[in-house]
């Protein structure tokens, strides 16, 4: 939507109004409309039935909790008693949270992109009594405005359509499934023979890919294209790997690809969207420069972002980015994590009835907590008495670098960073006095194990302890709660009466995994094995990769579903092909195939791994910001790392083991084991048999399963790792 300004409010109860069947459900988005007076469901066979027994077609409604317009739609409309009676009357209503329903949001969403050519949320679709969408669009206002219809007048014409034009709007829906069935489908039906693997799986693929990443990109203020701008963490990946020292690129992309990392991490590090004394970052900026945020803060967001700016400071050794990545660890530590470890899935652009309210300060604020040093902050933050936000406020963002800033002021950087903490530690207590955003509470396998990986790159980038440990216990966290015999579940949560009541609550499980829950965790497990010698962590991703493979896979073309076998039926089976503000499910799922297959040697994952390529591969180079995570999969393929046994006695340490992580090089895998333990987990190939020496850490650094003389010494693990 436009950045026009709305007042909302993420949640509003009204206590004349009795609840409706939502105030049982544990998303948060699904609980801000319990008191809604539309006669709301949640998605299940209940509405699906009553659909087709009253022959009224479905009005589906898609959201999340802190999306801004959402909020908007429903104060406008939804807790309008006129537009609930007419919605009420002609449909049978249904709430969705695209966050726990990916599946749904995936199908629906690409329904309005072919029918209006653009998306977005709130996403407002029309269905047949069968699930098939004829009609629909993002934000409808309540009345007619800047073009679009005013939402009463829509439920109207589209009722008046469905009696009257039924033959016509149930050929259009059948057409419109069909068209897509067809999307999801990964080769055509007239398609030859598969493109040979030789033929895709080369160098010039993703070199063609990264030329037209490079044509994209912004030199001024970096990311690619213009407004709004979002930050495509992955094709930050791809030009990264093209930077780093195991890299065939020339030296001219080279150069090339890091100008592009650079600008476009200091960048975004400068501007608004970062919360520049909170830590993390808003889920994109309205504008070219970064500086105007959208300002809900999601936690996959801030899980790639960590790791991005992790890979950058191993890449360049920029320490301000490592210490922008532990802003972000930070941040989610402080704000996000659950009482048990695991992690909150966002926090909301609004508070007080306003986007952006909490984050922003006025001049005379910022001299009433920080005194005689206000006009030196205002000067590093950009804030001045006309603003740069809306009503006279100011989005704090560095006005120049780091270095530029101290060359100014005539202030070492490190005393400059320790005067801007210092402010900060008091702006940020007198922001904890306002009225904070909410929270959306439900803790999301996927985006969980994103945050995991993010604190497992902060331990190997730091040493930190607590970073390890919040992994961990996040991580005992999913396979306590949210695995269940050698399947995954989806969504944990409480019912919002339950909220507030106590520890002893017991959260609701819900929903089967998703293809992303499966491959993220699995990444997760392998990222904590390459820094704990738990056994735990790789014999539950090798068993958790065997149940992925099983109940995902496509064996008629190939691949893999998005849904499990055993999902629901849906007017669509849908697949995960593309990369969006997080990486597919198919892309992970082809990096944690290429590991485990060095870690146990298992034939079977790079036969799957070479038939995602030939199915995937004629897109690579011409859609690559929609592939980037696979091409950094088959970066991984063509440009073998080695694979690295860390063996650690009782008595031993980790040196070693933050030597081999202190530079980037993203096709290495290691895995950690116990001296001794070993043969605990005979699948686990890479560790059988390869003891300690001496007592000592030993690193046995091996390619394709042969590996080199062990070292037990930082000076000759140094000198081996010394190319990388």
């Amino acid at each position: 939507m436009t950045k026009e300004k709305k007042k909302s409010s993420a949640v509003t109860h009204n206590s004349e109004t009795k609840p409706n069947r939502l105030a049982q459900e544990t998303s948060t988005y699904l609980q801000q409309h319990c008191h809604n007076p539309v006669d709301w469901y949640p998605w299940g066979e209940e509405a699906l039935t009553l659909a087709k027994t009253e022959d009224k077609p479905i009005l589906l409604s898609i959201g999340y909790a802190a999306c801004h317009w959402c909020h908007v739609m429903a104060h406008e409309s939804f807790e309008d008693q006129e537009t609930a009676d007419l919605m009420n009357k002609l449909y049978v209503n249904i709430k969705v949270d695209r966050e726990e329903r990916t599946d749904l949001d995936e199908i629906y969403m690409k329904a309005i992109q072919l029918m209006t050519g653009h998306g977005g949320w709130p996403m407002t679709v029309f269905l047949t009594p069968q699930s098939k969408p004829f009609f629909g669009g993002t934000y409808f206002p309540v009345d007619d405005r800047h073009g679009l219809p005013g939402f009463k007048k829509v439920l109207k014409n589209v009722a008046s359509a469905w009696q009257n034009n039924r033959d016509q709007i149930q050929e259009s829906a059948s057409e419109l499934s069909n068209h897509l069935k067809m999307m999801e489908k990964i080769k055509a039906d007239d398609a030859q023979a598969p493109v040979s693997l030789a033929a895709v799986v080369k160098r010039e693929t993703i070199d063609i890919a990264l030329e037209k990443l490079l044509r994209n990109f912004d030199g001024t203020y970096g990311g690619f294209g213009g407004a709004p701008k979002f930050p495509h963490t992955m094709s930050l990946e791809l030009a990264m790997r093209a930077c780093a020292n195991s890299s065939p690129a020339s030296a001219s992309r080279k150069e090339e690809c890091l100008e592009l990392v650079e600008t476009t991490l200091d960048k975004m590090a400068y501007g608004g969207i970062h919360d520049q004394i909170g830590g993390g970052f808003a889920r994109y900026s309205v504008d070219r420069q970064w500086l105007v945020p959208h300002f809900e803060k999601m936690l996959y967001d801030n899980a790639l972002l960590a790791k991005t700016y992790i890979d950058g400071y191993l890449l360049t050794g920029r320490a301000y980015w490592l210490r922008v990545a532990e802003g972000i660890l930070n941040f989610v530590s402080r704000e996000l994590t659950t009482e048990d470890g695991a992690f909150y899935s966002s926090l909301d652009a609004d508070s007080e009835g306003e986007e952006g309210k909490f984050y922003v300060f006025r001049p005379g604020e910022i001299s009433q907590v920080l005194g005689e040093d206000a006009d030196w902050f205002n000067e590093v933050f950009g804030i001045s008495e006309r603003g740069n936000f809306e009503h006279g406020t100011s989005i704090l963002h560095l006005s120049k670098s780091p270095e530029e800033l101290s060359r100014h002021l005539t202030t070492p950087l490190d005393e400059l960073w320790t005067k801007i903490d210092a402010c900060a530690v008091k702006l940020m207590a007198a922001r904890a006095k306002r009225i904070r955003p909410s929270r959306d509470e439900k803790v999301l396998t996927s985006w969980n194990s994103l945050m995991i990986t993010a604190y497992i790159e902060g331990y190997k980038a730091t040493g930190k302890q607590d970073y390890l440990d919040r992994a961990i216990k996040a991580a005992n966290f999913l396979l306590s709660k949210m695995k269940v015999g050698n399947r995954l579940m989806r969504v944990w949560g409480q019912p919002v009466n339950t909220k507030g009541a106590g520890k002893n609550i017991e959260g609701i499980v819900k929903l089967q995994g998703c293809l992303d829950d499966y491959a993220y965790f699995i990444e997760a497990l392998i990222n904590i094995a390459s820094v704990d010698d738990n056994a735990i962590w790789l014999l539950a991703a090798d068993e958790l990769c065997h149940s992925m493979v099983e109940n995902f896979t496509d064996d008629q073309e190939g691949g893999f579903f998005f849904t499990a076998q055993d999902h629901e039926e849906l007017v669509v089976k849908p697949r995960s092909h593309y990369d969006g503000s997080v990486p597919s499910g198919t892309s992970v799922a082809t990096n944690v195939l290429l590991k485990l297959n060095k870690l146990t040697g298992n034939k079977k994952y790079i036969e799957l791994v070479e038939e995602i390529f030939g199915l995937y591969g004629p897109h690579l180079s011409r859609m690559p910001d929609q592939f980037a995570n696979l091409l950094n999969a088959m970066d991984m393929y063509l440009f073998d790392g080695p694979e690295i046994a860390v063996i650690i006695p009782a008595a031993g340490n980790k040196d070693l083991l933050f030597v081999l992580h202190g530079k980037y090089f993203p096709n290495k895998v290691v895995a950690v084991s116990q001296n001794g333990e070993t043969n605990k987990a005979p699948a686990l190939t890479l560790t059988q048999d390869r003891p300690a020496i001496d007592d000592k850490t030993t690193v046995y650094i091996c390619q394709n399963f042969t590996c080199q003389k062990p070292v037990n010494e930082i000076s000759e693990l140094k000198e081996n790792t010394a190319s990388w």
